[in-house]
C-alpha cells in the first residue's frame, strides 16, 4: 500500500500546484498581452467608455440600428438564455410579439423577410453582433428617419463588417455599438 499511497499523494500535490497555480498565472500573463490587457476591449466615444466590444446593448430609438434581443436584459452579471424551447407557448408568444414590434418600426419589411436573429435572443443574451443582412434590413427605416441616403448607410455597414477569421471560420459580423457610433458621426 505504501508503494502506491506516497506516489499518489506526490502526484496530487504536483497537479494541484500546476492546475491551480502555474496554469492560471500563465493564462493571466498571456491575457495581459491581449488588447485591453485581459479586461476586454472597451469602446470609447467622445472621451468616455460607452461599452465593451463583446457585450451587447439595448438601442430602442428608431434612428439607431438595433441588435439582438436579450433574454438577460443585457446584464452581463446575469448572462444566459431563456431556457425555453422552440415549442414553448410563452417563447412563441415572445417571438411573435417581437416580430409584431419589428414590423411596426420597420413597415417596409415583409414578415417573411425578418431574420431570426432580430427576434430571438442569443444563448448568452449578450451578443453584440448582427449579420450584415440583419443590419441591412434596418437601413430603410434609419435612412428615412435620419435623412441619409440608403447607399451611404449600406457603405457604412460594409465598412463595419468584420469578415470571418481566415475567410472561413465563423460568419461575417457587424458590431452594433460600433456601427451606431459611426452612424452618429455621419453628417
Amino acid at each position: 500500500m505504501r508503494n502506491y499511497l506516497f506516489p499518489a499523494i506526490k502526484l496530487t500535490l504536483v497537479l494541484v500546484l500546476v492546475t491551480s497555480g502555474l496554469y492560471p498565472l500563465l493564462i493571466a500573463g498571456v491575457a495581459k498581452m491581449a488588447p485591453g490587457g485581459g479586461d476586454g476591449r472597451t469602446i470609447v466615444y467622445k472621451g468616455r467608455v460607452v461599452g465593451y466590444a463583446n457585450v451587447g446593448q439595448s438601442f430602442t430609438a428608431d434612428t439607431y440600428f438595433q441588435g439582438r434581443p436579450s433574454a438577460a436584459g443585457y446584464n452581463a452579471a446575469g448572462s444566459g438564455g431563456s431556457n425555453k424551447g422552440p415549442s414553448n407557448p410563452d417563447y412563441l408568444q415572445t417571438v411573435k410579439d417581437r416580430i409584431d414590434t419589428f414590423l411596426v418600426h420597420n413597415p417596409d419589411v415583409k414578415r417573411a423577410d425578418i431574420l431570426a436573429e432580430l427576434v430571438t435572443a442569443s444563448g448568452s443574451g449578450l451578443d453584440p453582433h448582427l449579420s450584415p443582412a440583419g443590419a441591412a434590413i434596418q437601413i430603410p427605416r434609419i435612412a428615412k428617419l435620419r435623412g441619409i441616403a440608403p447607399a451611404k448607410l449600406e457603405a457604412l455597414v460594409g465598412q463595419h463588417t468584420k469578415q470571418p477569421l481566415a475567410g472561413m471560420f465563423g460568419p461575417a459580423t457587424v458590431n452594433v455599438l460600433e456601427l451606431n457610433i459611426a452612424l452618429d458621426q455621419l453628417k
